[in-house]
């Protein structure tokens, strides 16, 4: 067992990162360490493993043993309890500036452990540009302890001047076997549940549990993919773009909802809320504060949501250029091959439906109205 048992796929990234752990050991003793340094980015598509590749290097820098895996050090940080690794996930649409500066006033911060301040930013590419010019001083000028761990989907998500000075690592997307191994494995999935549910995840290996144990999941995933067959007209069209927005609304509801409760409640107790409900003066700030984060985090999780749609639903545009093309590739929907068979249509049609899908994925990232995106793409999609 090592702090790397799961990184499924990523055999380069692992050696590289061992290499790197010697490395950091080296420079602990005064013996140099040249393939140790203080910024790393760690890159990869959507599920790829990104923090879990940088969780796993940040135990491998706390342990005695570089990552031994059962050492007390290893558990407490991949369970998220180590004192000197601080993991930040931006839960909204971006990071700010403010939060950036406190940020870098906290690693600056010696090691309780007398080895290495860790900060592991998830989702580094959310950060505004106040917020990275704020984190680039840091990165120009770090403690002599402090390593900075940031991840994104791709080095250009990064400005070039923080990204020139980082070490990079570039994980892939993980083949489907592999992950339905890990399910199996991990989680004791039955394998063509596993099997099934790694192919149409596409490597995303969250994804691919989450289809594999929960009903909802799959259910909705099925929807998405009966949404191809019904656009037969503008009528049509309209009314599945807009179940297509209800539902991801109604996930990230469902979701925010569970998160948001208990995140309030535990505020109003810190502030000092009373048997009847009411709260001290000079706490509004407080709460509003919280509330506002919680609603900037509901539209990420919504658009989140709704990208894992348009996600699901190229992918059997793709499957349908494969069988119009008679390629020999795995299917990622390979359940519904009598209907991608019957389709019909032209491969360069549904080349431009591809397109249609990637372009609402923009538009929605560029923070285009949710519904007005999709409907011109269910619009560019339909074939009546």
């Amino acid at each position: 067992m090592t702090v790397y048992d799961d990184l499924v796929g990523q055999g380069p990234v692992i050696g590289q990162l061992r290499t790197a752990a010697d490395a950091a050991d080296d420079v602990l003793t005064g013996n140099g360490g040249a393939g140790m340094t203080h910024a790393w980015l760690f890159t990869g598509p959507p599920g790829s493993g990104r923090s879990v590749a940088a969780r796993a290097f940040a135990a491998a820098l706390l342990c005695p043993d570089r990552g031994c895996g059962h050492c007390a050090a290893c558990h407490q940080v991949l369970s998220g309890t180590h004192a000197d690794v601080e993991v930040v996930r931006p839960a909204g649409l971006s990071y700010g500036v403010r939060e950036t500066r406190e940020l870098v006033l906290r690693s600056a911060s010696s090691p309780t452990g007398g080895r290495w301040r860790i900060v592991l930013f998830e989702d580094a590419d959310r950060s505004t540009e106040q917020a990275a010019n704020a984190l680039l001083k840091a990165i120009e000028e770090p403690p002599a302890r402090t390593v900075w761990l940031l991840c994104a989907p791709s080095p250009d998500d990064l400005v070039i001047t923080i990204r020139s000075r980082c070490r990079l690592v570039t994980l892939r997307t993980p083949p489907a076997d592999a992950v339905a191994d890990v399910l199996v494995r991990r989680d004791g999935i039955d394998p063509d549940v596993a099997a099934d549910a790694a192919r149409a995840a596409q490597g995303h290996i969250g994804r691919a549990r989450r289809l594999a144990t929960d009903d909802e999941a799959r259910r909705r995933r099925a929807e998405v993919l009966a949404v191809p067959g019904r656009l037969t007209g503008v009528g049509p069209a309209v009314t599945a773009a807009e179940r297509l927005v209800k539902a991801a609304e109604a996930e990230a509801k469902a979701a925010g909802t569970e998160m948001d409760a208990p995140e309030t409640t535990a505020l109003r107790q810190a502030l000092g809320e009373s048997a009847r409900g009411r709260m001290p003066r000079g706490t509004a700030g407080a709460l509003k504060e919280l509330e506002d984060r919680q609603k900037s985090r509901a539209t990420r999780m919504k658009r989140d949501a709704l990208d894992r749609s348009l996600l699901d639903l190229a992918s059997y545009y793709r499957d349908l250029l494969a069988v119009q093309l008679g390629a020999d590739v795995r299917l990622v929907n390979a359940d519904q091959t009598r209907e991608l068979r019957s389709a019909g249509g032209t491969p360069e049609a549904t080349l431009q439906r591809i397109e249609a899908i990637m372009t609402c994925r923009e538009r929605l990232e560029a923070n285009v109205n949710p519904l007005l995106a999709v409907e011109a793409m269910a619009m560019a999609l339909r074939t009546g």
